[in-house]
This record gives structure tokens, sequence and C-alpha cells, in this order.
């Protein structure tokens, strides 16, 4: 005979756990664990400020790319409605551990002189037997949320970062295409007024034309390139109206002097990465559900009423009272769970190959962010020990040749152009490292990166336009 405890032991312990509340609180808390070394250098907020005080105290100053990062994590409206899902999700774990309510009817029939008063209280049997297990698994659908809430808020401090990268990068391309527009101006104005005296031809004057024309409409581009990528900033930050106004630093971050070494990057990624545990846990979840599938394929339906039926014969002033149970059962005679069973099975299967394809991704991200990383790396090095200086040179050495009257000031007017595409081609190439460092740290310890950003070419492009006039 089976013992009573085997099955009011998990009931118990079901229904204190269903009787828990709600805690939001709680849960951001446990987002928080599990993003904290995953989104940077950003501290906490003090406990006892505001949201709104803490980004009122982060605009006091510049903003910098963890500042960023933390009034985004703070004030971002999406941020929110994505840990609301996850309130949802717990709501649904306490709903889950519940009693079933009992369901009570009344029924009153009258024929003749006599009065028939029927009442039924049913039990769902099959609810009240698979509560620990519909409990275990609300649960586990909780870590589930858990994790994809800490993806999301990876992601949004990944966006915000690489926001503020370009957002700074525009900002300061734009002033170095002013610079060179001013040269370029110069040069317009000189052949302008040679050509009027008759010292030099219209075709030259054309040709310093036109250069300053392309330079004024990538000055136009840059200048609209600067905002549209400090407004992507503003919108991850959540920030409007006199918020907006907020200030960026000048320039970019130095590149590191040396990049610290990592080995088994894909290991890491497999190792570290929400994605990859996220698809591994709904695996085993959905493979321990298998069998409340199994059992609840076959009988479905089973609840059990206690029944009270009262009739009273006003003719005779008698009343008769009949007490019993009833037992309403779903007889399995056309459809045995085998359908149920099959879509289960094919559940897991599907599940299990998400995992295998998330670790594929995971493994093939890694690789491609760390490639990018190094080479991000080294071009920008590249633009800063090599390409720049031999600019600064050669328009140093322009200046004095042209003060020495041994070169003319077409060439000097050139080589200032030259030498502001390099500076911006450098802008370019430290903005790409900063974004792909974002993106390796994303792809190895956070989730997947999405498109992983591309080495910028425009900067190069411009370049060789600037040296061909």
């Amino acid at each position: 005979m089976t013992n009573p405890t085997t099955i009011i032991a998990p009931l118990a312990l079901a229904v204190l756990a269903g009787c828990a509340a709600t805690s939001p609180q709680a849960l951001r808390e446990d987002v928080q664990r599990l993003t904290q070394e995953r989104v940077g250098d950003v501290a906490p907020a003090p406990s006892d400020v505001t949201p709104a005080q803490a980004v009122a105290a982060l605009l006091a100053g510049p903003v910098d790319a963890p500042t960023a990062v933390r009034m985004a994590l703070l004030n971002n409206p999406f941020l929110d409605a994505s840990l609301a899902v996850l309130s949802i999700s717990e709501a649904d774990r306490v709903q889950a551990g519940r009693l079933p309510n009992p369901l009570l009817t009344l029924d009153r029939l009258r024929e003749s002189d006599k009065l028939e008063i029927e009442r039924l209280l049913s039990f769902n049997v099959i609810n009240l037997l698979t509560l620990p297990w519909r409990a275990k698994y609300a649960g586990r659908q909780t870590e589930l949320a858990k994790l994809q809430a800490a993806q999301d808020v990876i992601r949004l401090a990944a966006d915000t970062r690489k926001a503020w990268f370009n957002a700074v990068a525009a900002r300061q391309t734009a002033a170095y295409l002013q610079d060179a527009t001013e040269a370029a101006e110069a040069g317009a104005e000189l052949a302008r007024r040679m050509a009027r005296v008759g010292n030099w031809s219209q075709l030259q004057q054309a040709r310093e034309q036109a250069t300053l024309a392309e330079l004024a409409a990538q000055l136009a581009r840059a200048r609209q390139q600067s905002v549209a990528e400090r407004e992507k900033l503003t919108r991850l930050m959540g920030l409007s109206g006199p918020q907006a106004q907020y200030a960026l630093p000048e320039r970019l971050p130095d590149v590191p002097a040396q990049l610290a070494e990592r080995e088994r990057i894909e290991a890491q990624a497999l190792r570290e990465r929400l994605d990859v545990r996220a698809a591994q846990d709904e695996a085993r979840y959905v493979a321990d559900s298998l069998g409340y599938v199994r059992a609840t394929g076959v009988i479905d339906v089973l609840e059990l009423g206690v029944k009270r039926n009262t009739t009273f014969d006003n003719a005779t002033r008698q009343r008769e009272t009949g007490r019993g149970a009833e037992l309403e059962l779903r007889l399995p005679l056309f459809d045995w769970g085998q359908a149920r069973g099959a879509r289960a099975e094919a559940v897991y299967r599907q599940s299990l190959a998400k995992a295998g394809a998330v670790a594929i991704q995971a493994r093939s991200e890694a690789r491609e962010a760390w490639h990018g990383w190094r080479t991000a790396y080294d071009l920008a090095r590249h633009y800063r020990d090599e390409i720049v200086p031999l600019r600064k040179f050669i328009n140093d050495e322009t200046v004095l040749r042209y003060n020495g009257m041994l070169a003319s000031v077409w060439e000097l007017l050139a080589e200032t152009r030259n030498h502001v595409a390099a500076v911006n081609g450098a802008i370019a190439a430290q903005r790409d490292f900063w974004i792909a460092d974002t993106d390796l740290q994303t792809a190895l310890t956070g989730t997947s990166p999405g498109a992983l950003g591309l080495l910028n070419t425009a900067a190069g492009e411009s370049s060789a336009t600037a040296q061909g006039h």
C-alpha cells in the first residue's frame, strides 16, 4: 500500500513554494549578479539614490563610455519592458504552485410538488497530482527568463558602448573635416585670384573648386552622421528634453600599448556565454518534461466530487437527502496520447538541435570576434605609428619648403588635406578597435553580439580621394 506521506510531502512543498509572493527586486538582483562581470567596468548605483537622481549626477560632467552604459541600464525604457517580462514569468511560477480551486455546481429541479436541489463539490485530481511537476517546470521557466533578461542587459550595455564610440568618433571626424574644408577654401580663393589676373588657367581653378565642393559635401555628411550617432546614443541612454544636451569627450581613448593574450577562446565562450547556458538548460527542462507528458497522455481528465442531493415533497412535507461521490474520467477510446507524446519528443529533438546550433554559433563568433579584434588593433597601431607620423613629417617638411620658397602654396594645401585625411583614417581605425573589443567581450562572456562590426574602409577611401586631388 502506498504511503500517504510520499504523496502529501511533495504537495506540501509545492503549496509552500506557491504561497511565496513575487519579488521584482529579487529578480533584478539575480539578473544583476549574472551580468555584473559581463558589462565591463560599470559601478552600480548607490542603493539610497533613485534612478532619476543617479542620472542627474552622471550628466553633471562629460559622458564617458562607462557612464553612458550606467545611464542606459538605469534609464532605458526598453530594458524596463524586458525586465517586466521577467516579472510576468515569476507571476506564472507562483500561479503554477497554487492548489487548483474546487468547482461548486448547484442544480435546482422542480417536478409537480417535488423540489430537488443538487450540490456537487468537485476537484481536478490530475491538476492536484501534477502540482509538484507543474511548479517545478514553471520555476525552470523563470530561470530561463532570468537568463534571457540578463542577455538583454548585456546587449544593451554593448550597444550603448559601441554607440558612444561611434558618436565620439563622428564628432572628432567632423572637426577634422572642418579643418580640411578651411584649407580647401583658402586654396579655392587663391586659385580664383590667380585666374583673375591671368596667372592660372580656368582648368586649374576648376580643380581646386571641385576639391572644395567635394570636401563641403563630405563635411555636411559628417555633421549629419555626428548628429545621427549622438541621437542613437541618446535613445539608448533613455534621455530626452534638457537631458539630451549632455557633453561628450573631444576624442576617443587611446588604444592600449599591448593586448592581453587570450587562449582557448572557444572553450571560454562555451563555458561563460549565457545563450549557450540557456539553450542547454532548455534542452534539459524539455527532457524532464517528457515524463509528465507520458504520464498525462492517456488520462488527462480526472475529477472527483462530493455530491449531496435534497428532495422536498410539498404534498407530504417530507425531505429526503442523498449523499455520494462522483468520478469523472475521460476514457481513452480514440485518443491514447500518441500525438502528444510524439509532439513532446519532437520538441525535445528540436531543443537538442538548438543547443547544438547555439554552441556552433558561439564558437564561430568567438573566432571571428577575436580575429576582428586583433586586426582592428593592428590597423589602429599602424595608423598611429606609421601613417599619421609620416603624413605629419611630410606636412612639416612641405611647410619648411614653402617658407624657403622651394614649394608652392598648392603643394602645401594638398599636403594639409592629406594629413587631415590620414588623421580621419586613424580616428576610424581607433573607433573600430574599441567596437571590436566590445564585440569580443560580448562574444566570449555574454551572448551573441549579432552582426559583428566590420572594419571601416570609408576613411581610407576619403584619404585616397584627398590624395588624388
